[in-house]
């Protein structure tokens, strides 16, 4: 599952474009409050970066800049929060929300994690390790995770499952040095953040089928939620 959960078949879903791009916009608009151009923001280069090769449409990532940097004549302000918890079966889980309205979000997820336990701040963020991120691909079959992960300075390196990606992880202060510096190393970067990677996760094989049955239950009903952003999760594999 991996320390960023993905739903299953979440392509299939016929909304799940449309949430990706309100998701991606919501980020466009907070990395754009340090500036409207990606060449001296990196954040915002970043995450224009990860839209583009999504095909989010261009009207669309423009407009979501000019908002984001008052360029626009619209206020906005997202604020980022944190929710820490469990899952069912003590599978621990960290929820990370953009929202202009806490106060509407806040009793939402209270809800949504009653089939699991809501925690308070740092219940369980010490048992998460916050890395950068960045999920890549070989651009030729020479190219070596190992070496690239060495010569581009990043800590560690996730090999790439079955038709997945190869999840490089950096010091949160190196996430863009890491992914400029990739691609000369034979990998094209598909996205780049900075996320939470699970110090002691939950082995799957200790729970039953119908248990981690719920567990991707619970995960898909957060995920959903207009104002998550990235779930992170305790679950190894």
């Amino acid at each position: 599952m991996g320390a960023q959960w993905k739903a299953k078949h979440k392509d299939l879903a016929a909304n799940a474009k449309g949430r990706l791009f309100g998701k991606l916009a919501k980020e466009i608009m907070v990395a754009a409050r340090s500036g409207a151009d990606p060449a001296s923001n990196a954040r915002l280069r970043l995450v224009v970066e990860q839209a583009r090769k999504v095909s989010m449409p261009k009207d669309t990532l423009d407009r979501a800049i000019k908002k984001g940097a008052g360029l626009s004549g619209e206020a906005v302000h997202f604020e980022h929060v944190i929710y820490e918890g469990f899952a069912p079966h003590q599978v621990p889980v960290m929820v990370e929300c953009l929202t202009d309205n806490v106060n509407r979000t806040a009793p939402e997820m209270r809800v949504l994690f009653r089939k699991g336990q809501l925690g308070t701040s740092g219940s369980v963020s010490w048992d998460f390790d916050h890395v950068g991120m960045i999920e890549a691909e070989p651009s030729h079959a020479d190219a070596d995770a190992e070496v690239a992960a060495i010569e581009a300075g990043a800590q560690d390196f996730e090999a790439a499952g079955e038709g997945g990606a190869t999840v490089f992880l950096t010091d949160p202060t190196d996430l863009d040095l890491v992914s400029r510096a990739l691609p000369a190393q034979g990998f094209t970067v598909l996205s780049a953040k900075l996320g939470y990677k699970p110090k002691n996760p939950v082995d799957p094989a200790s729970l039953s089928a119908e248990h981690l049955e719920e567990v991707e239950v619970f995960l898909a009903a957060i995920d959903a939620n207009d104002d998550v952003q990235n779930v992170f999760v305790g679950l190894a594999g």
